[in-house]
């Protein structure tokens, strides 16, 4: 008895989503894969906005987040594999993220107290 290898075509990607919980990619031959979204830590910690932020490479044979800094090719996603980041690297990205977050907030300036008696002369 002979068992054939099973062979993953990899069809590319045409649309991509990535809600709060799940990365949905439409291929161009009609499937739908969707995986959820935890398989991918920076998509996980990224914003509504920045999962929106995608473009498609190699022809469709993958995909690319500018701002997550995240590539996922559709061969893996049909394979069932999970991101191979390792946790010290997220824990860098993390950190550096968050570093950056901070120069972007805008700097409080404390606020000027005005005296009771500004614009008043004495007389």
């Amino acid at each position: 008895m002979s068992i054939s290898g099973i062979e993953l075509r990899a069809a590319p990607a045409k649309a991509v989503t990535a809600s709060q919980d799940a990365l949905i990619v439409d291929l161009a031959d009609g499937r739908t894969i969707r995986v959820p979204l935890a398989w991918f830590p920076r998509l996980g910690h990224g914003t509504p906005t920045e999962r929106a932020n995608w473009r498609l490479v190699g022809g469709g044979a993958g995909i690319h987040w500018r701002d997550l800094d995240e590539d996922i090719s559709i061969e893996s996603l049909l394979a069932g594999r999970r991101s191979g980041e390792s946790q010290e690297s997220l824990r860098r990205w993390l950190e550096a993220r968050r570093l950056k977050a901070r120069r972007r907030e805008p700097q409080k300036k404390p606020s000027a107290r005005k005296s009771l008696f500004a614009g008043h002369e004495d007389s």
